[in-house]
Order: structure tokens, then sequence, then C-alpha cells
């Protein structure tokens, strides 16, 4: 796998010329956050060696190499899912390869289903832990490369970029909600019984990505912050539709844009 990844972050480096210091995942509908970047490079995953090809409407499929409140990043346009078919292990593979390409922190972002009957629809939830009903990404020989055999999770989401965050959505007048995401592994909406289920375990949100690139990126030693835009309340008994994820994202995306843009600045 070590030399998969080299490989890939090598033909990259002779694509771009480009080393990030920040990794950002942006999630289903979310993609519009490119739009605020100064971008230098463009690749699509289709034209990158080993990368797998988003399949879901709301990914573009595409890696970002430009400055973003004052940061180098790198952004995923679209990520992949275990859904979709791919083993966990490709789905955490681009997170592999922005960690060889430089980054020292990685932003995750979502759509996820209101668990808490606190929040409401279009609501930014903070991750604060989160519970991975997805098979674990580490499950097989660890790569001492990449990290130790049993990584610590006490700390999967950092409380320091948690913090700045507070600070940010303060400044800027950004409602911000805290909480446990459930990563599922999708693709079907969760049922009733199964909301009541993740509620009864502690979770806030629910969603069918970000655990395992949040496990690789800890595993690596990367520092991560999360946020999940709230797309569709699941407490509230109403269907869910793809489309309605995609519509909702793209309403709170606006505010998303500006705290990560603000914690950038600030970092």
């Amino acid at each position: 796998m070590i030399n998969t990844i080299k490989s890939t972050v090598a033909f990259i480096k002779e694509r771009t010329d480009f080393e990030p210091e920040v990794g950002i995942i942006l999630g289903t509908g979310l993609g519009g956050l490119v739009n605020h970047i100064e971008i230098a490079h463009s690749l699509p995953y289709n034209e990158i060696p080993n990368f797998p090809v988003s399949t879901v409407e709301g990914h573009a499929g595409r890696l970002i190499f430009g400055t973003l409140g004052g940061k180098k990043v790198v952004a995923m346009q679209g990520r992949f899912h275990y859904y979709e078919g791919y083993a966990p292990e490709q789905v955490v593979f681009p997170v592999r390869v922005m960690k060889f390409l430089g980054i020292k922190t990685l932003f995750v972002s979502n759509a996820s289903g209101g668990i808490n009957s606190s929040f409401r629809v279009g609501d930014l939830m903070v991750i604060t832990d989160h519970i991975n009903l997805i098979p674990n990404v580490l499950i097989g020989k660890n790569c001492a490369e990449l990290g130790t055999r049993f990584p610590d999770m006490s700390e999967p989401y950092s409380k320091a970029l948690g913090a700045i965050a507070t600070e940010v959505a303060a400044e800027r007048g950004i409602k911000l909600q805290y909480g446990c995401y459930v990563g599922t592994t999708g693709p079907t909406f969760e049922t009733p019984k199964e909301y009541g289920y993740f509620k009864a375990i502690g979770g806030d949100a629910a969603g069918m990505s970000t655990t395992p690139e949040v496990i690789a990126a800890r595993h690596m030693g990367l520092p991560v912050f999360g946020i999940s835009i709230i797309t569709n309340a699941a407490f509230s008994g109403q269907k869910s539709t793809h489309e309605e994820v995609q519509e909702e994202g793209a309403k709170a995306e606006k505010r998303m844009t500006a705290l990560i843009m603000g914690m950038l600045e600030r970092m």
C-alpha cells in the first residue's frame, strides 16, 4: 500500500509542484467551497493513478490545489463511500495521499441527518466525537510507516480546532451545534428504529461517510476538524431524499464556507 501511495504522490507533485498545509474533504452538496479557493491546479480523479472515482450525484470528483483563508490547501471536491462498493482502504486512500503531500491538518465536512431533537434542518454541527459503524479501515496488516497498530482515539476531533471554530462563529454570528456523529454504511436512509438506536447510544447526527477518513487521519497523527450540515431531520418522521440533502447542503454552504475561511485565517 505504501508504494502505491508514494507513486500517486509522485505523480501529483510532478503535475502540480504544490505543497498544501491543509486538506479539506467536501461532502454531498458542499462542493461550492472551491469557488472561494484561489485555484492553482485542478486534477480530475480519473486522471490520478490509483484514485477511485466519485459515483454519487453532488460529488464533482476533482482534487483542487490553491489558497483559501491565507493557507495553501488541497480540497477533495467529492469523496468516496463504502456503499459505492469501494474497499475501506480505497475510501481513505486520498487522505493517505494528502498526508504524504504535506498536509498538517484535515478538515472534513458532510451532510447528515439530525438525531438530536434540538437540531433544525440547516444547522451546522461541530463534530466532537463519533461512533463508527462502518468496517474499520485499519483492519488487516498494519503499515508502520503510516501509524501505530493501535492508534489512540481519545480525541478524534481536535479540541483546539473546535475552540477556534467557536470563536470564529461568535464573531461572525454563525450559530453552531455540537455533537456526536454516527457513521453508517448506507446507502439506505435509516429506519425510525435505527435512528432511535443511534440516539440511545449517544448519537446527535448520522451519515454515510467521514468516520473512515477520520480514523485514517488520526492513525497518521493528523489533527481533524469535522463539521456536519444537518440536511434532514430524522426525528421528524418525514421521508428523506438525496435531492433534499443536496438542496439543504447548498443553503447552509455559505455559513460553512465563512466558518472554514475564518478558521484558516486564524490558524
